[in-house]
């Protein structure tokens, strides 16, 4: 089999495929927990806890230079290494979240594909009714 036909061969298949529609949704779908988090619940949470904005929240590593702005973006681009824990607390939420979707998701998935509960058994055929039916005459008698 040659490497070309090998390869169209795997990549036709169903698992194949598959996988990279999921990769795509799954990336597609991490942006929207994304915005979910950095838009919706993260100013939450900051306005519960005194109007904190954790994507600013670092550590420097080195000493800052005065007058420079205290943005992490603005002592990242000067080169100072930082402790960046507020980006830290925004991925781990991001990461909960996505777990937990993907969570309920599988487990709605789980109990669609639940085996439907067995057919009640089919009637006997005519013959074996009829045959039912002159055993119970003969023991009445």
């Amino acid at each position: 089999m040659s490497f070309m036909s090998e390869f169209r061969e795997f990549a036709i298949k169903g698992n194949a495929v598959d996988l990279a529609v999921g990769v795509i949704i799954g990336a597609a779908f991490g942006k929207i927990v994304d915005s979910i988090v950095n838009d919706l619940i993260m100013p939450v949470v900051g306005r519960f806890v005194g109007g904190l904005d954790f994507s600013n929240h670092f550590i420097a590593l080195k000493a800052v230079p005065p007058g420079m702005p205290m943005t992490l973006a603005d002592v990242k681009k000067a080169g100072i290494p930082v402790f960046a824990y507020g980006d830290f607390l925004t991925v781990l939420l991001n990461f909960i979240i996505l777990a937990l979707i993907i969570f309920v998701m599988v487990r709605q998935i789980n109990r669609l594909k639940k085996a439907p509960p067995p057919a009640a058994p089919a009637a006997p055929p005519e013959d074996i009714l009829l045959l039912r039916e002159i055993r119970d005459s003969l023991k009445a008698r």
